[in-house]
């Protein structure tokens, strides 16, 4: 067995990348031998994260993004870069034997039509779509473990999807009809300069975007109608909270039959009993996205309303960890044949 995996890292300066770089120092068996970054090679990761100084990980050099360099100094790579540049890269890893853990959407949707509707680019890697394991933890660890190439799932699909999985499951409300109303902190969108993004145009401020065709729209479908067992449309729309990082979704649905607020949370209870980052919570108490910050933790929260028969499900994560760059070791643990926590024993961050 060697000393410890190889990991490397494309894309080492947005927020995912500085998160796997927050990560990385606590992992036992997992080492960044290459982080790369076309802007900023020849910079130590300590020169460009002040929060590695006096660490080992800081006096990693960032290189250019060159495949063979990181197909020969790599057991997995870690993609957190731009749709359309993740899939070139990736295929070009796998034919020299590197498992790759994609954060972007290039593996995610496994129809290249919708996936090229959405993007509105060409994929052109689409025999890598039917291979690539979609990387939410809860229902598909055992697919994950024993894969090659991953897709990392998107913040707000892993949100939405976790708080409706039970539901959908279990046949308690209407695949139809569903509305999400989805609100991030602006991490979620990036680091690059935007003025949309920049610190006056979003303090003491809230709004909606992206509406209705936001491309997490076709993710969240493609798994919602895997649990549901039939087609689902949906309405998801996205908001930004001037806060940096979190995610809060409120998911409406439909109760199928006369479903109390004890049946349904026996039901959501059992489903998570034995999966521990997702915590349902006790009834009455609804989730806070600083509740998360930083771990791993799914926080669900139920509500009952019989005056409109509706079940309406609260799902509160923390945007870059679980769903970016934690969530995206966690699955580069099981590829490896490491415990799925290793290096992810998060304790809650106080609010």
């Amino acid at each position: 067995m060697p000393e410890f995996i190889r990991a490397g890292l494309v894309g080492v300066t947005g927020y995912t990348g500085m998160e796997l770089a927050r990560l990385m120092p606590g992992h036992p068996s997992m080492k960044l031998v290459r982080a790369t970054s076309r802007s900023e090679a020849g910079r130590t990761l300590a020169e460009l994260y002040p929060f590695l100084h006096r660490m080992e990980l800081g006096e990693l050099v960032i290189t250019q993004p060159d495949p063979a360099d990181l197909a020969a100094s790599c057991d997995v790579v870690f993609l957190a870069v731009p749709h359309k540049t993740a899939m070139e890269i990736a295929a070009e890893l796998l034919e020299h034997g590197v498992k790759v853990v994609d954060l972007s959407a290039d593996f995610r949707i496994r129809d290249k039509a919708t996936y090229e509707a959405w993007y509105k680019v060409e994929h052109t890697r689409p025999a890598l779509l039917a291979e690539a394991v979609y990387g939410l933890i809860e229902l598909y660890e055992d697919d994950i473990r024993g894969a090659r190439l991953i897709a990392n799932p998107g913040c707000y699909p892993t949100s939405c999807i976790l708080g409706l999985a039970p539901a959908m499951k279990n046949g308690l409300a209407d695949p139809a009809g569903i509305v999400i109303d989805s609100k991030s902190g602006t991490t979620g969108s990036g680091r690059g300069a935007k003025i949309s993004s920049l610190f006056c145009e979003v303090h003491d401020s809230f709004k909606a975007y992206g509406l209705p065709t936001h491309r997490h729209t076709p993710e969240i479908e493609q798994e919602v109608s895997c649990l549901a067992g039939t087609d689902v449309t949906l309405s998801f729309n996205t908001h930004l909270l001037p806060i940096d990082r979190g995610i809060l979704s409120t998911i409406y649905t439909t109760l199928k039959g006369d479903r109390s607020l004890n049946e349904v949370h026996a039901i959501y209870s059992d489903f998570y009993a034995d999966k521990p980052w997702v915590r349902v919570l006790p009834k009455g108490q609804l989730p806070e996205t600083r509740f998360v910050r930083g771990t791993m933790f799914c926080d669900i929260g139920l509500v009952v309303d019989p005056r409109t028969g509706r079940l309406i499900i609260l799902s509160a994560i923390d945007n870059l960890c679980r769903g970016a760059s934690g969530q995206a070791m966690a699955n580069a643990n099981l590829i490896c044949g490491l415990p799925v926590d290793t290096g992810l024993g998060l304790a809650p961050v106080m609010p």
